[in-house]
């Protein structure tokens, strides 16, 4: 029995930045529920980012000033604009283009376009080396083909709908019908979604370069919240001058607010930045696709909405594409784990081995 527990606790630590990245999607899946509910409900999407990133900030801010006050680095003027250009990228611009393209196209445009970020993000990561690529080695070969067997999946399961499978025999449990209006603007909406792609992706490269001038993730994160709330804000002022905006109730509006900024803008995101430091930004966008999946799923069976094929299809190709690319990288750090294993064995051989030289002065009285 204990040893049973010895080997999960083993492999539980092995596997701890994939099921870290798992949970995390389970997050961004409930965030899209509550979120949806809450725009139906009225609340503006640029004060909801507003509001989230305030309290995740106001949430992680003891935390990190007292578990990191040790190994927090300095904060330096370069090092203050690297974080805003950081919160820029993942907060202040990102997201607000985001929401705003919802509103100009529909979501399944939206899913089929944004889960493309992990191939964008592993095309930019080899062209700044961050990814090597070795295609006379097998894992260079799985990574390659995770990333367009993931990508595929993607696309099958936003473009691609076939039968509609049969509706649960029970009613919905939630229903989250509002009265939004959607306004279509393709063209503009189109180009908003691709330049948040863009910008998410080299967000997630950033992160990489950022974590090692400043390895305090929790300090980053609250950081990169307070920083990422001020840019919103300003431009929420910009495009939103009624003040019936910004009040909330203790509705839905609040509870979504609560729940994106301490679950999302606070835990999840120090969880990335985590597995960021850990495995790379790769590895941690090609996790996202899991959440379209466990999306389409749970809206199945508690909302009551149809489930096609095509999204079944999909899902299991994005698994597929997944495991490849994480066979591949998980190949890549065996093979920079052993050069330095057989450095080390090769050092403890030569301690092994007899000082002729020594010995040969020693008998000459030689020190």
């Amino acid at each position: 029995m204990a040893k049973a527990v010895t080997s999960f606790v083993a492999g539980c630590r092995r596997f701890q930045p994939h099921i870290l990245m798992v949970l995390a999607q389970i997050g961004y899946t409930f965030l899209y529920f509550i979120t949806q509910a809450s725009f139906n409900h009225g609340m503006n999407p640029h004060v909801y980012i507003t509001y989230r990133h305030i309290v995740a900030g106001l949430v992680i801010l003891p935390f990190a000033y007292f578990l990191e006050k040790k190994i927090r680095p300095k904060l330096t003027v370069a090092l203050f604009l690297e974080i805003f250009v950081l919160s820029l990228l993942g907060v202040g611009l990102t997201l607000n283009m985001y929401f705003a393209s919802l509103k100009l196209t529909n979501p399944s445009f939206l899913a089929s376009v944004v889960n493309t970020i992990a191939s964008l993000t592993f095309v930019i990561a080899i062209i700044l080396r961050l990814e090597v690529i070795d295609l006379h080695n097998p894992r260079g070969i799985a990574k390659v083909l995770g990333t367009l067997v993931s990508l595929a999946g993607v696309m099958t399961m936003t473009l691609y709908k076939g039968p509609i499978l049969k509706n649960p025999p029970w009613h919905p449990i939630v229903n989250l019908k509002g009265n939004s209006e959607i306004q279509e603007d393709w063209v503009i909406g189109s180009i908003l979604t691709v330049a948040s792609c863009i910008t998410l992706s080299i967000w997630y490269i950033m992160q990489a370069y950022t974590l090692k001038r400043y390895p305090a993730q929790l300090s980053l994160t609250t950081w990169m919240n307070f920083v990422g709330a001020a840019q919103s804000a300003v431009y929420t002022v910009i495009v939103q001058h009624k003040r019936a905006a910004w009040t909330i109730g203790f509705d839905i509006d609040f509870w979504s607010t609560i729940y994106g900024g301490v679950v999302i803008s606070g835990i999840v995101i120090f969880i990335q930045l985590w597995c960021t430091e850990q495995k790379g930004p790769v590895f941690v966008t090609m996790f996202n696709p899991l959440s379209t999946l466990l999306v389409a799923i749970l809206a199945y069976f508690a909302l009551g909405e149809k489930l096609y094929a095509g999204s079944i299809v999909g899902g299991v190709v994005i698994i597929l594409g997944l495991y490849l690319l994480l066979w591949g990288k998980e190949a890549d750090q065996k093979a920079q784990i052993n050069p330095n294993e057989e450095g080390i064995q090769q050092q403890a051989e030569e301690m092994k081995k007899p000082n002729i030289t020594a010995d040969l002065d020693f008998q000459k009285g030689e020190p």
